[in-house]
């Protein structure tokens, strides 16, 4: 495993000096906690690259209420978004600091600049779905561990080379989806994977229907770029387009952002949430580090030329070599399992029902499978002392989210697959490989 970074001595006293004086007195853990595994008293110092609705409502109120994290550095392409999220921060660590003010929260428009900073240990990636892999395959080259919102990838040849970055680098790395640390879904799994409805043989999983319904322009309307946003930047990798509000996200406040909805930059929920539920299924069937070998599906696309134009409504079906066969539909966010002597459906976020109903009542003795239970942030950041794994790592989101390509796949081609989930080819199907490597868009 590679060394943690490290900061040179001149960086290391002007920063606990600048700390003294506005901020709580905090070392890099890499710095105190030695060059590879931070002590476990250590603060976890993070920079954030995305502070969108996910980024400041959900990822960054996670990490300011652990005393175990500062957020030291932020980065995002949309000033008003950047100056909010700055505010926030140096306003809930003014409380903690004896002088009761905190000016220490650096900002970047540049993601590059904050990864050149030595002094951060992991980064939090909360951008639109287009830039997760080159951002995070730059934080990982440049020596951060990363957690990255899902999904993780576009492509199923992204997320290869991911996790293969991941496994090179020895970085930790965590898909930020919280799914894996609610009880419910927690307990469901356990359940099915010590045998309480015998053999598991069908999975079921829903997940909401796209919301594009109420977007009525066209794929080439357009509006003028606002001041403090840098759209170029913003699009980075995707192709060219003209700017539109419902392209990018709404200006001045956290709505949910148009981007979810086109496919140059998201693939819809068929990934969205997808990422969310699918993994759960694959945990239950003990697939999460490989996946199905074949695929069939059907979907429905707003009309061409719309802006928004993600899939709307879809059915997947899969088999998986242990004989557990699977659909993957839009309908309510949930995963039923059922075995050879009953079923267990977990609703999103805590529904529980079973048959036989004793079920629920049951309990997991020593000597069977055991999940911790634990957020998604701290079994991250508990990763990044340890250089332990975490519960979703960069292979298994890899594969979660490949399932959810392969539907889509499967779709756009309105045929049966064949997939060799070691090789991670499509038998026989040239136009279908050519697409495991390419954006849907």
């Amino acid at each position: 495993m590679l060394n943690a970074p490290t900061i040179d001595r001149r960086r290391f006293l002007r920063f606990t000096a600048f700390a003294g004086a506005a901020a709580p007195t905090i070392v890099p853990a890499t710095v105190r906690g030695g060059p590879s595994r931070p002590s476990p008293s250590e603060r976890i110092l993070v920079g954030m690259i995305g502070l969108g609705r996910q980024g400041q409502l959900v990822n960054l109120r996670q990490f300011l209420a652990m005393p175990d994290v500062q957020v030291l550095a932020i980065c995002d392409v949309d000033a008003w978004r950047l100056e909010a999220a700055k505010k926030t921060i140096e306003a809930e660590y003014g409380k903690r600091a004896a002088s009761g003010s905190f000016r220490g929260c650096a900002t970047f428009v540049e993601f590059r600049d904050l990864l050149a900073r030595k002094d951060l240990d992991a980064v939090m990636i909360s951008t639109p779905d287009h830039w997760h892999v080159p951002m995070a395959l730059a934080a990982m080259e440049a020596g951060k561990d990363v957690s990255l919102e899902k999904p993780i990838t576009r492509t199923i040849a992204e997320g290869r080379a991911l996790a293969d970055a991941a496994k090179r680098l020895g970085r930790v790395f965590r898909v930020d989806s919280e799914f894996r640390s609610l009880p419910s879904m927690v307990r469901a799994c356990e359940w099915v994977r010590n045998g309480r409805i015998g053999r598991l043989q069908a999975i079921q999983s829903g997940v909401p229907a796209g919301d594009d319904v109420d977007c009525p322009y066209a794929e080439d309307a357009s509006m003028p770029v606002p001041k403090g946003l840098d759209y170029e930047r913003w699009q980075g990798p995707a192709p060219r387009a003209a700017y539109h509000e419902q392209r990018v996200h709404p200006q001045g406040q956290l709505g949910r952002p148009g981007w979810m909805r086109v496919l140059a930059y998201c693939d819809g929920m068929i990934t969205n949430w997808g990422a969310h539920l699918n993994d759960i299924a694959q945990w239950g069937n003990d697939s999460e580090r490989t996946g199905p070998v074949e695929i069939e599906g059907r979907g429905v696309y707003p009309p061409k030329g719309r802006l928004w134009n993600v899939l709307r409504t879809f059915e997947v079906r899969y088999r998986f070599a242990n004989g557990v066969e699977m659909i993957y539909k839009t309908e309510k966010p949930c995963v039923r399992f059922v075995g050879s002597e009953g079923w267990i459906q977990v609703d999103y976020p805590k529904g529980l029902a079973a048959e036989p109903a004793s079920i629920l009542d049951s309990q997991i003795g020593p000597g069977e499978i055991r999940f911790p239970l634990k957020s998604d942030k701290q079994d991250f950041i508990d990763a990044v002392k340890t250089r332990g794994n975490t519960l979703e790592d960069a292979e298994v989101g890899h594969r979660t989210t490949s399932l959810c390509h392969l539907g889509h796949i499967a779709i756009r081609l309105g045929a049966k697959l064949q997939w060799d989930p070691r090789q991670e080819r499509f038998l026989n199907n040239d136009a279908a490989n050519a697409l495991a490597s390419q954006r849907m868009s």
